[in-house]
């Protein structure tokens, strides 16, 4: 801040003046002159008041005010500065008003707290959907290498389904055509799972499908639908934004400049606890409502996937990222009517 150009008549101010060259300390005094802030004592010197900066009002800290050169004088007498400046017509910026008033402290408290929670809730989903379509696909498959591996050391065991079936699985969903120009690259893989139906899509591209999700859906129609949802949270990708979202702006930077190494880390712990937000279940759903309608399977099988999953205890599925819903089910039913 600067002073304001008036002359007032206040008393001389005691202060400790450096040139900004040496470390050379000066006794003067400070007062205003027809515009002029003038020292006297050890140094003498005048300069504009315009052109002086006064470093904010603080309870304990000492002022200072800056001349343009780089000098800077060190204020002894608080009380008598504060005279020379309100004669001067100074007046202290909103900011520094807030930070002195303990009304103005706990408003700018709120208003960052309010600030902070619009910006995770609005604002970090923005972000991370345009810094996950900005990473390479090459940089986001590597998050998957090794976590699948980790998850058949802890969670999953090989699967216990004939390969006819599996292969009849895989080549009936690689014989339907995906919305839109192209359908991201993808493998399915089954596993036999420690607790219970799931399905999951990794960065890597792998879909994984349990035995248990494969005996729990009423026909293959079913899980033409649950593969079709996965494959829209892969064409979102929908796991690589939930990773920045939870790891913000670290895992962003990480992912963009392609250092995938500390956030590989993550991803498991993350894949055990994941719960996708209802609007990017409801993305995923879209999808595999536009996928099954362009290949003309009825929609009314994939309603029967959380219908099916709606009827397991809520406790069992400890990796499901698809918790079962009226709601989606009455949605998946209202797109067909």
């Amino acid at each position: 801040m600067t002073l304001d150009h008036h002359a007032p008549g206040a008393a001389p101010v005691p202060a400790r003046y450096f040139d900004g060259q040496t470390s050379r300390l000066y006794h003067v005094t400070l007062s205003v002159r027809d515009g002029m802030a003038v020292l006297a004592g050890d140094i003498e010197r005048s300069c504009p008041l315009g052109e002086l900066h006064v470093s904010e009002r603080s309870s304990h800290a000492v002022r200072k005010v800056s001349f343009p050169d780089g000098a800077y004088l060190e204020i002894a007498d608080q009380a008598a500065f504060n005279d020379v400046l309100h004669e001067t017509g100074h007046r202290d910026g909103w900011v520094v008003r807030l930070q002195q008033s303990w009304r103005g402290a706990l408003l700018a408290t709120v208003a960052t707290v309010l600030a902070l929670w619009l910006s995770y809730q609005y604002l970090l989903p923005v972000v991370a959907k345009g810094v996950a379509y900005a990473i390479p696909q090459s940089v986001e498959r590597q998050l998957g290498q090794g976590v699948l591996d980790f998850l058949d050391g802890h969670v999953f065991e090989a699967s216990k389904l004939d390969d006819a079936r599996q292969e009849a699985l895989r080549a009936r969903f690689a014989r339907l055509a995906t919305p839109g120009d192209s359908a991201p690259a993808h493998r399915i893989v089954f596993r036999k799972s420690k607790i219970g139906p799931n399905a999951f899509a990794l960065p890597s591209g792998d879909i994984v499908l349990t035995d248990e999700m494969v005996e729990l859906m009423p026909d293959d129609d079913a899980i033409m639908g649950v593969l079709a949802h996965e494959l829209g949270h892969l064409q979102q990708r929908h796991l690589t934004r939930r990773l920045i979202q939870t790891s913000a702006v670290g895992a962003g930077a990480a992912l963009l400049f392609g250092d995938v190494s500390t956030v590989v880390a993550t991803l498991p712990p993350l894949l055990l606890d994941l719960k996708y937000s209802r609007d990017v279940e409801r993305e995923a759903d879209d999808y595999a409502i536009a996928m099954l309608r362009q290949n003309g399977i009825p929609l009314e099988h994939l309603a029967q996937v959380f219908v099916a999953l709606g009827k397991l205890d809520h406790g069992t599925p400890y990796l499901s990222s698809h918790p079962a819903s009226a709601e989606r089910v009455e949605r998946i039913r209202a797109a067909q009517r």
